[in-house]
């Protein structure tokens, strides 16, 4: 659980929660999601709000497939502003930010309170983020993002193994409150992204809470033969079957339908 003022996240409550995306870069995929300025941003989050958002996950350095990554500078200059913005605006907010950088991650939770840490690369790509994360405090997003090349009849395996993996070096550093990412779309074929949700439920043998990201990604878009604008339709199916495979937190563009998604699964479940 997360808590802020008079807010709270209970990512294992029987109500599954939403995550919203904002994105203060000029290169996310998916360019509605974009906020490159203080009045873009705070419309955005007003909307999130009004339609019942959680968590606001802010992210400042592109990490979709094949994106240049831009310098930690950059980073800092992108996200600092935005987080000003938002803690003046929506102080007791649940704020993320979507970083692979110790030095980000420790700058955003001592300038701004941040709440979570969502970090695409596990700790793997910046030696520095693990002691980072073990001295905030804060709850730690560890996500999959490696390539696994094995049978199908494996593969599950091979994801279960890494997190099994990652989970006890964080445990043994101290740090208690993790969510779990399968990571969809991050190295991952096309058949791996579908095998994957469909045995999603698998990991919540791990004992902790399950984030699913697959809103507007290519598993969706490119299976329908539509473009991204056009896939909030077939992210709103898939966020369905990962609530039904155990999903407490949905990472979306698009806050409405995913909360209304996660209302009517909630009345089917409660109600059976």
């Amino acid at each position: 659980m997360v808590k802020k003022g008079s807010v709270s996240v209970d990512y294992k409550s029987k109500y599954p929660v939403v995550m919203g995306i904002l994105n203060v870069t000029d290169d996310s995929f998916f360019s509605s999601s974009r906020c490159q300025s203080a009045a873009e941003l705070l419309k955005k989050v007003d909307l999130f709000i009004n339609n019942g958002v959680s968590i606001l996950d802010v992210g400042a350095c592109s990490t979709r497939p094949g994106a240049a990554f831009v310098s930690e500078k950059e980073e800092m200059e992108r996200l600092l502003p935005a987080l000003e913005v938002l803690r003046n605006h929506y102080p007791d907010s649940i704020i993320s930010v979507d970083t692979f950088r110790g030095n980000v991650a420790r700058k955003v939770v001592e300038e701004f309170d941040v709440d979570i840490i969502n970090d695409v690369f596990s700790f793997d790509k910046d030696e520095a983020m693990l002691d980072v994360v073990a001295s905030l405090n804060k709850t730690y997003v560890l996500m999959h993002s490696e390539a696994i090349n094995v049978g199908k009849d494996d593969f599950m395996k091979e994801i279960f193994r890494f997190f099994v993996k990652k989970i006890k070096i964080l445990e043994d550093c101290g740090v208690k409150d993790i969510i779990i990412d399968p990571g969809y779309g991050f190295g991952k074929t096309m058949e791996q992204n579908f095998q994957l949700l469909s045995h999603q439920s698998e990991l919540l043998q791990l004992g902790y809470p399950i984030l699913a990201g697959l809103s507007r990604k290519r598993m969706v878009w490119q299976s329908l033969n539509v473009k991204v604008e056009e896939a909030l339709n077939g992210t709103t199916v898939l966020n369905t079957i990962a609530l039904q495979q155990g999903a407490h937190i949905l990472r979306v563009h698009d806050v409405k339908e995913a909360m209304e998604a996660v209302k009517l699964w909630s009345l089917c479940k409660n109600n059976h």
